[in-house]
């Protein structure tokens, strides 16, 4: 695909000001690569200055460049074709597109898939094999379920959804339109429920549901659990990675991030737009506000204001946290310092005591 090609199917045109200029040579482009292991006849991207360095040594054939001028005449002055825009990494995605597609098994449904009588398939549906949907599931169009997936009754998938191979879908789950849910995944397994009687713990009956909004995606080994009554729900273009754990009744708003191993106890609520890094813990009823972003490994309890950011456990101000850290490292040596001062006052005291006497 010729580099000129790319620019256009990538809607980057002189009259929407996304297209600055690029030289003359229009290279033939064969794979989207990372700038420093590129080839010839490949194409990467330049997210800044703090990738300035990459400009002069890689050896791709074209660029993806910022808005940055300088940059563009570094290019320029090396003969790589390239296209400037505001958002290089979001062009360098729509790039990857037009060379990758994950694999879809081919259209239609596999004959030894397990499907109820009960069950309503949308159009241009895809079932692989060793699939088995329960009674009164919904599949919508364009759904795509790759092999070993268990749908179980009264379930809902909506348009487009790609469900990879292995994961569970339990009962009277709702997942929108354009989800992806990958392998290992468990969506609205029973929550942990148990109840302390006589000595031995009783479960209590999981009979709410787990709903998915449109445009979530769930990482691999992931599980979201439904809750006793009610719902567990995660809003509209969330996106949780591998290993998340959400427990019953958790409330996620929309857009939000999860890094792998995030672990949701019961009840916690997060508005929109909230990050979570990996390992991030959030006990029971926590309310993480809009814009919140959590360091890695930290402890959430209680209510965590709007646009904060924290780190460590419990979870402090990140400011805090930092200062906090700086004197935690230099403890052995103002654990001397002390000792050497409880000398000398006890030293201090005996000459008074020597002088009274």
């Amino acid at each position: 695909m010729k580099f000129s090609d790319i620019v256009q199917r990538l809607g980057l045109t002189a009259e929407n000001s996304s297209l600055k200029t690029f030289p003359e040579c229009d290279p033939e482009i064969t794979a989207v690569t990372p700038v420093q292991t590129g080839t010839v006849g490949t194409i990467g991207y330049i997210e800044g200055q703090k990738f300035q360095a990459y400009v002069a040594t890689t050896q791709v054939s074209a660029l993806i460049l910022p808005e940055d001028q300088d940059l563009q005449t570094r290019a320029s002055d090396r003969g790589l074709a390239w296209v400037s825009m505001a958002e290089p990494r979001w062009g360098f995605a729509q790039a990857l597109a037009l060379f990758y597609q994950p694999y879809r098994p081919r259209p239609g449904i596999h004959p030894t898939a397990v499907i109820d009588q009960s069950g309503q398939l949308g159009k241009d549906v895809t079932i692989d094999a060793n699939v088995v949907i329960h009674p009164g599931v919904v599949i919508g169009d364009g759904v795509c379920i790759h092999a070993n997936v268990v749908i179980y009754p009264e379930t809902v998938i909506g348009d487009r959804t790609v469900l990879y191979a292995n994961c569970v879908i339990h009962e009277h789950t709702h997942i929108g339109a354009d989800c992806v849910v990958h392998s290992g995944a468990v969506i609205g397994s029973e929550g942990f429920g148990f109840i302390l009687q006589e000595g031995r713990w009783i479960k209590i009956p999981q009979s709410g549901r787990t709903i998915l909004e449109a445009e979530v995606e769930v990482g691999c080994n992931t599980t979201i659990d439904r809750p006793s009554v009610g719902e567990t729900r995660i809003q509209a273009n969330t996106k949780l990675d591998n290993l998340v754990h959400i427990a019953h009744n958790c409330q996620i708003g929309p857009s939000c991030v999860m890094a792998a191993q995030v672990g949701l106890a019961g009840q916690v609520e997060t508005q929109d737009h909230v990050i979570l890094g990996g390992q991030v813990g959030a006990a029971n009823q926590t309310h993480i506000g809009a814009n919140v972003q959590a360091g890695a490994k930290a402890g959430l309890h209680g209510h965590i204001a709007p646009g904060s950011i924290v780190m460590g456990n419990p979870a402090s101000p990140y400011r805090t946290f930092l200062k906090s850290s700086a004197i935690y490292n230099r403890l052995p040596q103002m654990q001397r310092t002390l000792k050497e001062l409880q000398q000398q006052v006890a030293t201090l005291q005996q000459q008074i005591e020597a002088l009274n006497s």
